[in-house]
């Protein structure tokens, strides 16, 4: 199985060297490795780019159809600059058990609505990849994340740790069990078609303490699912974070219930601790965003992003849900 999205992630997973805090820097041959893919693949991503106006169907305000076959809105990967990106951070609210099969992943949350179209590309051949996972997870309009619901989006994650007796010190992403129920919105997965691109409907993120607007992203290979439908997989190739256009979040966040969000401030994308490792060498992790009415964004937006995996750098997870 095989994927990709607008912005390349980045190659890391929940695995018991995944701890809260920054990792530690890929090693110079292994970025140079990926440099050199993401310039030997760049004629490609070109094309996937100018393939979008002329194989998207229809004019791009009118999404109609398209969103409500749940069939994604561009039916050819897109990427407008880079194809991979350092390892990012899972984060602390990882929690696989609450991830869901299934295309529209807001279960009621309040919010802007949200389709996301998201594009995979393997990196070692330059072409889509199909029959990839793609596992995505974020917060809700106020900063919460559903599995932790009982944790405040406003404190500290060292200090909501220190509550529970814990230190982040022996934190690890996905191991360390804090959830605080079995809530499982804005948490879904979906596989790519055969022109390695998949769709999901969700809400545009809040924010939470410390962190700029984001959603958490994984591609798993080797994939089944259970009879709840959560995931059953034995290997993640790319973990990372997408991010969205700073004049975009300001409007989103001046209205409701993303401006009832008043008791911290967001942080923005210039200061926040991880997107900086999204965008060294040259790689782009904003997803490029069309709204279903440039005067009305209550109505929507569609959001885009290529993701350029390094097939070669699969982490063996045999990770069960069950």
């Amino acid at each position: 199985m095989r994927y990709f999205f607008p912005f390349a992630v980045a190659i890391m997973a929940f695995s018991a060297s995944a701890h809260l805090g920054p990792h530690d820097a890929r090693s110079n041959a292994e970025m140079a490795h990926k440099a050199e893919l993401s310039s030997r693949c760049a004629q490609h991503v070109a094309q996937f780019n100018d393939k979008r106006w002329k194989r998207s169907l229809g004019h791009p305000g009118n999404t109609t159809v398209k969103i409500h076959t749940q069939a994604p809105y561009y039916d050819v990967l897109q990427n407008d600059t880079c194809v991979l990106s350092p390892e990012v951070t899972a984060g602390p609210y990882y929690w696989p058990r609450s991830q869901i099969l299934r295309q529209d992943m807001t279960e009621g949350q309040v919010g802007v609505p949200l389709w996301l179209d998201i594009g995979v590309m393997n990196m070692a051949t330059c072409s889509p990849l199909e029959g990839v996972m793609v596992d995505l997870w974020h917060c809700n309009a106020t900063g919460s994340y559903s599995s932790f619901t009982e944790l405040s989006p406003n404190t500290k994650f060292p200090a909501l740790l220190a509550e529970q007796g814990k230190n982040a010190s022996d934190f690890v992403v996905g191991s360390t069990d804090i959830h605080t129920d079995s809530e499982t919105w804005l948490r879904g997965m979906w596989p790519t078609d055969d022109h390695g691109m998949m769709q999901m409907k969700t809400i545009f993120p809040g924010f939470y303490v410390e962190r700029t607007i984001h959603i958490h992203v994984q591609v798993h290979t080797d994939w089944t699912t259970g009879e709840n439908g959560t995931l059953v997989f034995e290997n993640t190739v790319s973990t990372g974070q997408l991010y969205f256009d700073e004049k975009l979040e300001e409007k989103i966040m001046a209205m409701e219930p993303y401006s009832s969000h008043t008791q911290i401030n967001r942080t923005r994308n210039d200061v926040d601790m991880e997107f900086s490792k999204g965008t060294a060498n040259g790689y782009n992790p904003v997803v490029s965003v069309v709204p279903v009415d440039e005067n009305d964004l209550t109505k929507g937006l569609i959001g885009y992003i290529t993701i350029g995996v390094d097939t070669s750098a699969i982490e063996d997870e045999h990770w069960s849900a069950s």
